[in-house]
């Protein structure tokens, strides 16, 4: 054995790294105990968990290998000195991914991924957020590392220090250490492909399937996935026409509605009555404002000024949203275009210029267009991608510190809901007679839940909670509509309030469909008053319907659906993307598609309890058929006008 002590660098990297891993995997099954255990066989994410760690350590300890068969023995000072820094580098790595994990989990529902790594693009609101949110946390998270660090220069030479051995015997051992190395990554012989996440999945809880993966592959992975945006292929292939064709039949367009063959769902939309003078158009885009907080809905009695407000217009009691992300909402509100397990088109680099939205839409017919937000506008790429698709002006954060006036409150994500309704005001009031487009973005109800005092009576005792940040964003809901009520645009103006999403979803299912379910009310001239939309929507559905109340045709190339004008007889449809995973609901029948494996249906019950069905083939074609299209139009640059072609 002594003569395999030149090896030894590679058994401590994986014994250490394993020790990091296992430790965490226990940690967070305790802290999530009452959780996992509902899940039959819930122990499997241990044998799971060993071994996908032992393939990441594998993978890993690869090039040490190398460098330690092939390097000759007067090079073992350089040799040495990489595998302390290799080494340390990445055990470092693993356990502080691990250490974020279980803040990550309790706000995601799964382990730290894409978002992870979005989050460390803007470190300045991040950073804020983490320290009034999560200090703690970040005190111990330092603490450990700090001693981690400490060990390294300690301890570092004596494990992880090579020796000096007969260069034929190194030769000798390196073909078993390479496919023991070689089977360990891979995980089996037989398999055509290398095990990856999917082989994790034994449960129909996302939590608990995550559990038997570790965060250091999971944020690698979401870093090796950018590569493929707009990969649509993880559920399966289609044909693009009998794709088409498919998500054709969803919609409320005719055969002879569409308008260019190039672009397949070019349409014009007719609305519901001609005016002489188009309407405004305001969107109020609520942060997280989940239907859970809303009463009029059932959820907690945090809402009064929404529920108010909603019963002077058209009130949506079963609308679903498509994402978990703000860009996910902003993607389905301003342009109808379909969820897909790529990045929202918000951020992705083909669907910076010349894609479809309503700004774009609407400056066509003579429209000044805005983005009016508190926070900075570059957050999640949101100015580039209003910048390059119809928006005129943003007015950001930056404006409200230049424009000299008084504002109620600046927090980690900018200025108030209260200020940014009140610049909004008066911003719409300098637009006289010209119609115009705006989107209001809120901040308040994000953590670390920071508003102005002596606003709201708390629903909580300590303040900075998502209940008595609600009720804050609630009241400048009202605050908003108090104001506008009193200027002379009001009365020409459709206006919406919508959510995003929700705060956390979360839930034992695959896909959490009750964490979907979001508010949104539509007020205006036109719509009818004290009215409620009940069937079930998608939050793709409503910029066609909005654009219904305006008085003018518009050609569009969106695919959902003006509820305004939807046959009764007609079923109710939603799409939700979570995570890398894909529900189509079709009244209460969802077929859920997951990456490489084949797709599940399941049966609604009340939006908690999903029962196992046969699978529909046709419903999970349709299902497969609005992703594949999605990537489709995305790739082919098929969202568009026709006069934006290039």
């Amino acid at each position: 054995m002594k003569k395999l002590s030149f090896l030894k660098p590679i058994f401590n990297f994986i014994l250490i790294g394993l020790l990091i891993t296992t430790l965490s995997r226990i940690f967070l099954f305790f802290l999530f105990k009452e959780r996992v255990e509902q899940t039959p066989d819930f122990w499997y994410i241990f044998p799971i968990g060993l071994r996908m760690d032992l393939i990441l350590l594998c993978y890993l300890s690869f090039l040490p290998a190398v460098l330690i068969t092939f390097l000759p023995n007067n090079w073992i000072k350089f040799t040495n000195k990489f595998l302390v820094i290799y080494s340390f580098l990445f055990l470092f790595l693993i356990l502080f991914v691990e250490l974020a994990s279980p803040d990550f989990v309790k706000q995601y529902d799964t382990r730290p991924n894409k978002i992870f790594l979005d989050y460390l693009i803007y470190p300045k609101e991040v950073v804020g957020m983490l320290l009034k949110s999560y200090l703690t946390s970040i005190i111990v998270t330092f603490l450990i590392l700090g001693v981690v660090i400490y060990f390294a220069f300690k301890k570092g030479k004596k494990y992880f220090h090579t020796t000096s051995t007969q260069y034929k015997f190194k030769l000798m051992v390196f073909p078993l250490a390479a496919f023991l190395l070689f089977f360990g990554a891979r995980s089996s012989l037989t398999s055509k492909r290398p095990i990856n996440a999917s082989n994790a999945v034994f449960s129909t809880d996302q939590l608990t399937n995550t559990l038997g993966l570790n965060s250091f592959y999971t944020v690698a992975f979401a870093a090796y996935s950018i590569k493929n945006e707009g990969n649509t292929k993880m559920y399966g292939k289609m044909d693009e026409a009998e794709a088409i064709a498919r998500v054709k039949k969803y919609m409320i367009a005719g055969p002879n509605d569409f308008t260019d063959a190039a672009i397949p769902f070019l349409h014009v939309q007719q609305p519901d009555s001609v005016m002489k003078k188009p309407y405004n158009l305001v969107i109020f885009l609520q942060e997280s404002l989940g239907a859970e907080y809303v009463g009029i809905l059932g959820g907690k009695p945090l809402t009064p000024e929404f529920d108010k407000l909603s019963k002077e217009g058209l009130l949506f009691t079963n609308l679903y949203c498509t994402g978990t992300r703000s860009v996910r909402g902003i993607e389905a509100v301003v342009t109808g275009f379909l969820p897909s397990p790529s990045e929202s088109v918000v951020k992705l680099g083909n669907s910076q210029q010349g894609f479809f939205t309503l700004a774009d839409a609407l400056k066509h017919k003579g429209y000044d267009t805005s983005f009016i937000y508190g926070g900075m506008a570059n957050f999640d790429n949101m100015a580039s991608f209003f910048n390059g698709n119809g928006f005129t002006d943003i007015v950001d954060q930056t404006d409200f510190e230049s424009d000299g006036n008084k504002y109620a409150f600046k927090g980690t994500w900018g200025y108030s809901d209260e200020d940014l309704v009140t610049k909004a005001n008066n911003y719409f009031k300098s637009k006289g007679d010209k119609p115009f487009f705006s989107l209001m973005f809120s901040t308040s109800n994000h953590e670390p839940f920071e508003y102005p005092a002596g606003r709201i009576k708390p629903y909580d005792a300590k303040p900075a909670t998502v209940n008595n940040a609600m009720k804050y964003a609630d009241f400048s809901i009202g605050k908003f509509f108090e104001m506008a009520k009193k200027e002379p645009y009001f009365k020409n103006t459709i206006f919406i309030v919508i959510a995003d999403h929700n705060t956390r979803t979360y839930g034992k299912n695959l896909v959490p469909i009750n964490k979907f379910h979001i508010p949104a009310f539509i007020m205006g001239p036109g719509v009818p008053k004290g009215a409620v939309y009940d069937r079930l929507a998608s939050q793709i559905d409503i910029p066609p319907t909005l654009l219904s109340y305006l008085g003018i045709p518009f050609e569009t190339p969106m695919v959902g659906r003006n509820l305004s004008r939807l046959d009764p007889k007609v079923q109710g449809r939603s799409i939700m993307q979570f995570n890398d995973i894909n529900a189509f609901r079709v009244e209460n029948q969802v077929v859920i598609m997951q990456p490489n494996l084949k797709p599940l249906q399941f049966e609604i019950k009340n939006d908690t309890t999903l029962i196992p069905v046969k699978l529909n083939e046709e419903l999970a074609k349709d299902a497969l058929a609005h992703v594949i299209t999605a990537g489709n139009l995305y790739k082919e640059n098929k969202y568009k006008l026709r006069d934006t072609k290039k």
